[in-house]
């Protein structure tokens, strides 16, 4: 499996909290739920999204991607005081503290300021990082927007009518139909910002690095070596670490590492009941002890403690 198609096939919601937002201006919200990625899809009206990473105007069909844990404001314009925070559990209160999460609900799947408001949108909250997968993470900035028509209109019409239907097994289809949103947002904006893509993609450009790369993603568990990977791309060692780290920015090696251990955490989260020993010999070490050690070099933390840690903490890369 390439990396791409690992990174879009890593987005799961398991009872994802999803919104259809109904405002009238003047509104403002702050959002501190430490979700760990949040889209959000303007479908009438306007919307400004403000975080520490920058800032951005909205409209219909606009899409802003906002990855976890910092805080962000989401209003109707610049400028406005937040009259409700969004806390971790998506509990709403209001700017004296109260508990709003009903009072402000109009009706299945609804929630906001005022059931006819002009300013309407569709958020959805992947609250833990198992859910979206650390590859899709690690490959987005802290906030990505894309233009109106960078996603599927007919998608995000289907997303808001099951949001607000109430019918039979809704919970799982809004959380398939948010996962496809965010998987057509996500590659839309790979597609659109090169300049910020993540280094193995820009690797597919030449075809030596590219069959190296298919290699040890689809065999990652194998023992290479640049001798072995050399030898299985037809080429010197001398020309593979040239090309690998002139088209990756990194050697062979050091990339293979990186990998294993980005696939090791996503394993750790997305199934907590796997052992440390099987965890080690999917992602291609010996023994527990080596990958714990290795583990416990490239994040400063235990696999066990990776585990446990508070959500959305992200493994450096």
């Amino acid at each position: 499996m390439d990396p791409l198609t690992q990174l879009l096939d890593g987005p799961r919601a398991r009872g994802a909290c999803t919104l259809h937002t109904v405002m009238s201006p003047p509104w403002a919200i702050e959002v501190r739920d430490r979700a760990a990625l949040t889209l959000v899809v303007v479908t009438s009206g306007r919307a400004r999204v403000t975080s520490p990473h920058g800032e951005a105007d909205l409209g219909p069909g606009d899409v802003a991607l906002m990855r976890g844990p910092d805080p962000y404001t989401v209003s109707d314009g610049a400028g406005r005081t937040p009259a409700i925070t969004i806390l971790p559990g998506q509990r709403c209160v209001s700017a004296e503290g109260e508990d709003v999460c009903l009072t402000m609900q109009h009706g299945i799947g609804s929630w906001g300021n005022d059931p006819d408001g002009e300013d309407t949108m569709i958020v959805g909250a992947y609250e833990d990082d198992s859910e979206v997968g650390r590859l899709a993470l690690a490959a987005l900035p802290p906030m990505a927007v894309l233009a109106n028509g960078r996603v599927d209109p007919a998608l995000v019409d289907l997303l808001t009518r099951e949001i607000t239907s109430g019918r039979v097994a809704q919970a799982s289809l809004n959380d398939r139909l948010l996962d496809s949103l965010l998987v057509m947002a996500v590659r839309a904006w790979l597609e659109e910002d090169c300049d910020r893509c993540p280094s193995w993609l820009y690797g597919q450009s030449d075809p030596v690095v590219a069959h190296a790369l298919d290699l040890l993603h689809d065999r990652v568990a194998e023992p290479w070596t640049l001798d072995t990977l050399a030898r299985a791309c037809a080429v010197s060692r001398a020309t593979l670490a040239a090309r690998f780290q002139r088209a990756v920015g990194t050697p062979p090696m050091t990339y293979l590492r990186t990998w294993r251990l980005t696939l090791a955490a996503d394993l750790l989260t997305a199934d907590p009941g796997l052992s440390l020993e099987a965890v080690a010999a999917r992602v291609g070490y010996g023994s527990a002890f080596a990958f714990s050690t290795a583990f416990r070099r490239h994040t400063g933390v235990s696999p066990s403690g990776y585990r446990s840690r508070p959500r959305v903490e992200a493994v450096p890369s």
